[in-house]
């Protein structure tokens, strides 16, 4: 077990990139040519890259990134983590390959060009694989931000799970970057996480109700949360494999073995500038609850799974347009006579939470982008303007893939009313 960290006080985080066709944008199952080429070893499923480590994931045309070690500030990454795509885009250029961005491809059949990660922890995914059935958008078709935050003992594990409990419900507001799929509108702007929140149904303690459970010290966790889901997934593991907290599968899962909390519902944007400017609102916003500054601990502990759950579902639909009732919006600083968007709550939390973070340059671009023209979902939709055919799409997506490449987000310019956020 790595030494415990106080809150706040280092970030651990996991980008993933699909790779694709140069030329076509096929999804292409090249991650482990692509670190046999950066480790010089094949079947190698880490690469140390300085201060990015790549790895693979549980289907081969996907490539994670993450810090090598936890970073001390969120400050500089970004371009720590656009330096590390150029080397990927180098090194993908021979295999006819490139990263493209977002939670989700928009053309991708899952159930005919999943291929999983066939060297070591193979006989893992297979396992996943012969339970959960991981050929569909849920488990293939789906990238994302992983924020982990580091705790110390019983009562700052409480209070940061009761902050991230609270605030995960309206997360997907600013973080939606998956509206297609399919080669269509799905009705979501978030996707990804509709799918990802029904891809463990055949056994649900394994995902529960994707907010997690009301439980604010790490025994209670174990007990109510870990042992009933290690029970119910054993006699469909009769080795024993998937006896870990990676197993648990909520929007927000503890990782005791290295005592942080790891987010996992944040959908992967367009290029690390707009990754680690998501983030760090997201911090800045953490922080302040568990500073008390907007509501007591009391306060946010007193709120239940389903309540919030049921906003989370709202969230994924329609991202910052989502309405939350006066009661959440309290827990926030926000007072209004009924019900309040999203959005509103996220411009006033960046307002008066960003300050006390350090605030890297790289970030105010795509936060101008991102208040300005709205979350990067409402921004594919609205360049694709109703036109999904597959030239349309991938025109678009082929614009994405050079925001990757360039560290830019994806400025539509000015946006009508109906895509606001």
């Amino acid at each position: 077990m790595t030494k415990a960290r106080p809150l706040f006080s280092a970030f651990g985080i996991e980008i993933e990139y699909m790779i694709v066709d140069r030329e076509t944008l096929d999804v292409k199952p090249v991650a482990d040519a692509l670190l046999a080429a950066a480790a010089g070893q094949e079947g190698a499923c880490d690469a140390v890259m300085g201060p990015v480590t790549w790895s693979n994931e549980l289907v081969a045309h996907v490539l994670e990134m993450k810090v090598t070690k936890p970073a001390k500030s969120l400050k500089g990454l970004a371009a720590t983590f656009a330096k590390s795509v150029e080397k990927a885009d180098k090194l993908l250029a021979p295999l006819g390959a490139r990263l493209l961005p977002t939670g989700a491809h928009p053309l991708m059949d899952p159930f005919k060009e999943t291929v999983l990660w066939p060297h070591e922890n193979g006989e893992l995914y297979q396992t996943f694989d012969s339970i959960f059935n991981c050929k569909g958008h849920g488990w293939a078709n789906l990238q994302s931000m992983h924020l982990n935050l580091p705790f110390k003992g019983d009562d700052e594990f409480g209070r940061l799970h009761a902050a991230i409990r609270v605030l995960l419900p309206i997360m997907p507001a600013l973080a939606a970057s998956t509206p297609i799929l399919d080669g269509k509108a799905t009705g979501f702007l978030d996707a990804r996480m509709e799918h990802y929140a029904h891809n463990a149904d055949r056994v649900p303690s394994v995902m529960g109700m994707v907010i997690p459970e009301a439980v604010f010290s790490i025994d209670e966790y174990h007990q109510r949360v870990l042992e009933p889901l290690y029970r119910d997934i054993a006699p469909l593991d009769p080795n024993g494999l998937l006896h870990g907290d990676f197993l648990n599968a909520r929007g927000a899962i503890p990782r005791f073995e290295r005592s942080t909390i790891e987010i996992r519902v944040l959908d992967t944007q367009e290029c690390p500038a707009a990754d680690f400017a998501l983030a760090a609102v997201v911090v800045a916003a953490l922080k302040g609850l568990v500073e008390e500054r907007w509501s007591t601990y009391e306060e946010q502990k007193a709120w239940g799974t389903r309540p919030l759950a049921d906003i989370l579902g709202k969230t994924v639909h329609d991202a910052g347009r989502t309405k939350v009732s006066e009661d959440y919006a309290k827990l926030f600083g926000v007072y209004a006579p009924s019900v309040i968007p999203a959005r509103v709550i996220w411009r006033r939390l960046a307002l008066s939470a960003l300050p006390s973070m350090d605030f890297d340059p790289d970030w105010e671009k795509p936060l101008g982008v991102l208040v300005d023209q709205s979350s990067l979902a409402r921004r594919i939709l609205a360049a694709v303007d109703g036109d999904y055919r597959p030239g349309t799409i991938k025109r678009i997506y082929g614009q994405l893939a050079d925001c990757l490449k360039q560290n830019e987000p994806f400025n539509v310019g000015i946006l009508g009313a109906s895509y606001y956020l």
